[in-house]
């Protein structure tokens, strides 16, 4: 499977995972809208949903997909699968212990991940019961990152691309449950919402066991034991967990700060859930396919190779995200409005989750990028760099969260915005950093096509920005909160089939894309 196909086929299947967590958190945020319940639920999924990112979303692979690549490569289909083996025993060990101490322990966790919910004893405790009962699902989504990582390795990305799909299906039919016992606001709403999370884990990981299991590699969970190949893993994957997912633990720190607020939460989740949709479509697939490739390039000593695979994921990258960064920057509050105000979620929640939306998506060419500068580190088993360069965004993030959210606040700004501001603002250090190792190292070198295709991204980027700029005040009346849905759904509709149009128009018209490359997207290699 050639590069681009394999970005088309992890893309397409994430882009189809989030439309549906679209329809779930439209769901949701009509029978909870931004209260209590919606604020505990939200903490409850936050922290094992990290560690889904964390592992599922490339960090894990980070160092067990170059170890896994090494044996397949260099010693034969049994020394990469008795290498899985081992990996997959410590895993499951070191997870079970630390899943049991902290089920036991959350009533004190919870003063870490949501300090400010001690005012409310109500939610508190509700936040402490919905974490237990989701919180199986970090184990479940941590062996399935593993056998993940092997399905990749081999090149077979269909399964592991395709399993979030199962957590928004389940999760969808667990609030259509909630809707028809008529739970609305009530704590019983989010309870089946917990328990949907925890069945939804279990499903993605026996999904990727039969599809591993189909790939022809039989595993078993046997005794652990700490091999030479373990103790590698360990050494790269610390690190490699840090760097990787540094964005997602920046999220935790905004949720933290947040929880100082009330519904501040809520607004930076929703707001979370639609800079994820391009960050996940474009910037997960490219991590998750250019680690494999630039591994198995760099072990075949073929660098040419390897820093055009480079090239060509960043002006992929670029491709997309730059647009939808400014479309998300400028119809941040039509969006909203259309998928989320109804039922609970009121014109004053998508104002909130508005502000922070635009925020984020100021950054949101940052946070792929880093998804695309991570693997050229990842893929020559150098965790440890990348590692220090998300201490310093961690730092950034932390810091600024907190100053930004108390300035915010006494000057009567809405505080949560000022978290939003502090992750772009960390992102793009992040970014530069990474990009400046790079280019020191020489294991980049940006080619004439890329600088070329860059700045006309940017002019046709400009062009949409300023076309729906304009034509946004023209649908004022479509868009108001007095118009219907229908109506305020065609208007999105309407501006989204502007600028997407607009743009590609200019984009084909400058030559950055063509009909020959467009065919490669869905083309095997020879």
């Amino acid at each position: 499977m050639n590069l681009y196909r394999a970005f088309a086929t992890v893309g397409g299947l994430t882009m189809v995972s989030r439309v549906l967590g679209f329809v779930r958190d439209i769901l949701i945020a009509a029978v909870l809208g931004t209260g209590p319940v919606a604020d505990a639920f939200f903490v409850a999924f936050r922290f094992p949903n990290l560690f889904r990112r964390l592992f599922g979303e490339g960090a894990f692979n980070a160092a067990f997909v170059p170890l896994f690549a090494r044996r397949l490569e260099g010693d034969g289909a049994e020394a990469a699968r008795r290498f899985a083996e081992e990996s997959l025993a410590c895993l499951t060990f070191a997870l079970l212990v630390f899943s049991a101490l902290a089920i036991a322990a959350m009533p004190w966790l919870m003063l870490l991940l949501a300090p400010g919910f001690v005012t409310d004893p109500q939610k508190y405790d509700l936040a402490v019961l919905l974490t237990r009962i989701a919180f199986p699902y970090l184990l479940c989504m941590s062996l399935v990152a593993l056998l993940s990582g092997v399905l990749n390795s081999m090149a077979r990305f269909l399964a592991a691309a395709a399993a979030p799909i199962l957590l928004n299906l389940v999760l969808i039919a667990a609030i259509s449950l909630a809707i028809g016992l008529g739970h609305h606001r009530q704590p019983q709403a989010g309870i089946i919402l917990a328990v949907g999370v925890t069945v939804a884990g279990i499903a993605q990981l026996a999904m990727l066991w039969i599809a591993v299991r189909r790939a022809g590699v039989r595993l078993r969970i046997g005794r652990p034991r700490y091999t030479e190949g373990v103790r590698r893993l360990v050494a790269l994957g610390i690190p490699g967990l840090i760097s990787g997912g540094i964005t997602q633990i920046n999220i935790v720190v905004g949720t933290i700060i947040a929880s100082l607020q009330a519904g501040a939460v809520s607004y930076l989740y929703y707001a979370d859930r639609l800079y994820q949709l391009p960050l996940g479509i474009i910037g997960v697939a490219v991590g998750v396919v250019l680690l494999p490739d630039l591994a198995r390039k760099l072990r075949a000593g073929d660098g040419a190779a390897a820093h055009d695979s480079q090239n060509r994921s960043l002006e992929l990258a670029l491709l997309f995200t730059i647009p939808a960064a400014v479309a998300l920057v400028i119809a941040a509050g039509p969006i909203i409005s259309v998928l989320f105000e109804r039922g609970a979620f009121t014109a004053s929640d998508t104002a909130a989750s508005a502000a922070a939306l635009a925020a984020f998506a100021l950054g949101l060419p940052s946070f792929v990028l880093i998804k695309v500068f991570q693997p050229a580190f990842f893929a020559r088993e150098d965790t440890r760099t990348p590692m220090w360069f998300a201490a310093v965004n961690l730092v950034i993030n932390a810091v600024g969260s907190l100053a930004l959210f108390l300035l915010f606040r006494r000057l009567g700004w809405m505080p949560h915005v000022g978290i939003a501001i502090a992750t772009t603002i960390a992102g793009w250090v992040n970014a530069g950093l990474l990009l400046l190792a790079l280019m020191r190292a020489g294991d980049f070198r940006a080619d004439r096509r890329l600088v070329r295709n860059t700045w006309l991204i940017l002019l046709a980027s400009a062009v949409m920005g300023a076309a729906l700029a304009a034509v946004l005040p023209l649908l004022a009346t479509p868009f108001a909160p007095a118009a219907s849905l229908a109506v305020r759904a065609s208007a999105l509709v309407a501006l989204v089939t502007l600028g997407v149009t607009l743009y590609g128009l200019v984009i084909l018209a400058t030559g950055v894309l063509g009909p020959a490359q467009l065919r490669r997207f869905f083309r095997r290699a020879a």
